[in-house]
């Protein structure tokens, strides 16, 4: 099936020159370039299992993009993974001093830009002028940090995003500003935080968007699981929650069957072995976070 998404003439104009540079004002919908060739053949598929199944009700979930193969939280990352036919993006965002919500997981840049600035004590200015793709490759030197309405008009009509936040509540008004402006329908939106309050006071302001709770399950020295599977249930009850996000670890069929059982969603990240998907698709996850949506799906990769 294709996949209609945009990609703005001057990103095309810049990514002519360096590659996947994304620097974007106008939004003309045109076809996206070719992946850089010297970077691609550098790539090689995770896996020769078989790819999960077209017809599987279990989403695939790019996380970050298709962050093995482009800088993550860019939206040359994001382009990539609905051309590797992804069902939904995730991608982490916080709020900037002026008060502009912008794509980027660390607290600071100094890991992909080399400049150490707090995203949340800088303006977007600011933060625009860094270039975030070099780190990863010079195929991707001049990819600025991108905002979440860019990002959000890179969402096709049948995909969906994971808005991970990574700011406090005060985020709230400019993301759902945001996101009510995109033009996006409500059930194209899923949030997840780990904070359960700044959850729960989300979905009472905007009820009308899916929320889900991530949480990282952890073996205790006792022999335990923290936190419980009853209090985790509980939790998602009074924080009307719509699912359960977890990591891949400590979770098996009974939680999931338990989750599904109070009619709520179970996703997990961040999986990238094929069988390891295979068995919580049957295990009944609603999704999986993945960097590699390329094998997940079965796309052609080149070697």
């Amino acid at each position: 099936m294709m996949r209609l998404y945009k990609i703005t003439v001057t990103s095309l104009a810049v990514m002519a020159l360096s590659g996947w540079a994304n620097v974007t004002e106008a939004s003309t919908p045109v076809l996206m370039a070719e992946q850089p060739q010297s970077y691609v053949e550098r790539e090689r598929c995770l896996s020769a299992d078989a790819p999960l199944s077209a017809e599987a009700d279990m989403l695939i979930v790019a996380h970050r993009g298709a962050s093995r193969r482009a800088p993550g939280n860019t939206l040359p990352a994001f382009e990539l993974a609905w051309k590797q036919g992804a069902d939904a993006i995730e991608g982490d965002f916080q709020l900037t001093k002026d008060g502009h919500v912008v794509c980027i997981r660390d607290k600071t840049t100094q890991r992909t830009a080399g400049t150490d600035l707090n995203v949340a004590q800088s303006s977007l200015s600011e933060l625009r002028k860094l270039d975030v793709g070099a780190w990863f490759d010079p195929a991707f030197k001049g990819t600025r940090i991108p905002t979440l309405a860019e990002v959000l008009a890179t969402v096709p009509v049948d995909g969906k995003i994971f808005i991970e936040i990574k700011s406090g509540a005060e985020i709230i008004p400019a993301l759902l500003s945001e996101i009510k402006r995109s033009g996006l329908e409500d059930d194209q939106i899923m949030i997840i935080f780990f904070k359960q309050e700044v959850l729960r006071e989300l979905k009472a302001v905007a009820p009308q968007y899916q929320t889900s709770w991530l949480v990282s399950f952890k073996k205790k020295k006792s022999g335990g699981i923290t936190p419980d599977y009853v209090s985790v249930l509980d939790t998602l009850d009074r924080i009307k929650a719509d699912g359960l996000s977890s990591g891949r670890h400590w979770v098996d069929a009974a939680l999931i069957q338990r989750v599904r059982e109070n009619g709520l969603q179970h996703h997990v990240w961040t999986i990238n072995d094929i069988q390891q998907a295979k068995q919580f698709k049957e295990w009944g996850t609603s999704s999986v976070t993945t960097d590699v949506p390329d094998a997940m799906k079965g796309v052609d990769c080149p070697i």
